[in-house]
């Protein structure tokens, strides 16, 4: 008997008729069937599976989209420079996140800067054309206008943390003010106390939640926080070299210092050396991330780690269970996802 292999009758691809044909039921069917629908029986779903895999038959997934209003893309928003995304561990692992949790759907990622006033306009004007089926914002500041764009054109919108407390969109953070607290309660527990925090960027909530942390920690140990103590950083590592230097002209009692990120905790050391401060002996030194850079640095950083990865992958689950629903949350009226993740604090030398 002669296969049919993966051709059709007609010598082309196999048709969505020819897989009808072959299972004994219509047309309709076996697109239910293929389009992954609850409504049909165990036995029809055997045979129509049993002939798309006879036939080789390939769902034309172009054709699906387009009938389905659906692009099949996701966009990666990072509205950030471009330097920033490739210099911070945090992107990287982010991307590595979402890209594994994707990898065993059909849709494609594309990813997108938006650092600068050209690039928010060009973005806007591409999803003014619906051109993706959602998108995920990693690093939102508090007077960023593209949340609030995706709110008003109805697409399914996932943000990397809070804008605020009162976030609207859907959400995935970390648990910032528990992980500040544990950084400071272990430099308290250290003997430490004249503990310095170099914050990150303050229009981002979670760099604000770590503030909040801090100050906590302090007051319940009995310890009324010194404003003189906290410098204001932006996450990177030069805004550590600049935060740790006026701290030391301002403060060089400190003994320990707590940074907003690990390349914030690694500039911040090299002033420390350079100043002949060593670490932890004079001045402890504790990150936030627990990035490849906490354990290459010498000492090795003590940090707070944050699941970053899962972060990215709880970022995919709860955009694709928009996406299914075709409208964003936000539109139907229901209550906000708001995934908060625990952290940890990982010891090392530093501290």
């Amino acid at each position: 008997m002669a296969s049919h292999g993966a051709r059709g009758r007609s010598g082309g691809r196999p048709t969505l008729e020819e897989v009808a044909a072959r299972a004994g039921v219509g047309r309709g069917t076996v697109s239910r069937v293929i389009n992954g629908s609850p409504r049909v029986s165990d036995a029809t779903r055997a045979a129509v599976e049993a002939a798309v895999a006879e036939l080789g038959y390939v769902p034309n997934t172009a054709a699906r989209a387009l009938a389905a209003n659906r692009t099949d893309a996701i966009a990666l928003v990072v509205p950030e420079p471009e330097t920033r995304f490739f210099a911070e561990p945090y992107f990287s692992d982010m991307l590595k996140g979402v890209g594994s949790e994707l990898s065993d759907t059909e849709m494609q990622l594309l990813l997108i800067f938006a650092g600068s006033d050209r690039e928010r306009q060009r973005l806007a004007q591409y999803l003014a054309a619906h051109r993706v089926d959602g998108v995920l914002l990693v690093s939102v500041h508090a007077d960023d206008p593209l949340p609030d764009l995706l709110s008003q054109l109805e697409i399914p919108a996932v943000i990397s943390g809070p804008r605020s407390a009162a976030e609207s969109l859907a959400s995935v953070d970390s648990d910032n003010y528990g992980g500040a607290r544990s950084a400071v309660e272990h430099l308290l527990a250290r003997g430490r106390h004249r503990i310095a925090h170099i914050t990150g960027r303050l229009d981002v909530y979670g760099a604000q939640r770590r503030v909040d942390g801090y100050r906590e920690a302090l007051r319940d140990a009995g310890h009324e926080p010194d404003e003189g103590l906290i410098e204001a950083g932006d996450f990177t590592e030069e805004g550590g070299r600049r935060a740790m230097a006026e701290l030391l002209r301002r403060r060089p009692d400190v003994d320990a210092v707590f940074a907003a990120s690990d390349v914030t905790a690694a500039g911040a050391g090299q002033v420390l050396r350079e100043a002949g401060r060593r670490i932890p002996d004079d001045v402890a030194l504790v990150g936030y991330d627990d990035s490849a850079i906490a354990r290459h640095m010498e000492p090795p950083l003590t940090s707070v780690r944050q699941p970053i990865e899962e972060m990215g992958r709880a970022m995919i689950d709860l955009l694709l269970a928009e996406i299914a629903d075709r409208r964003p949350a936000v539109s139907r009226g229901l209550d906000r996802h708001q995934v908060v993740l625990a952290t940890e604090l990982v010891e090392r030398r530093s501290s």
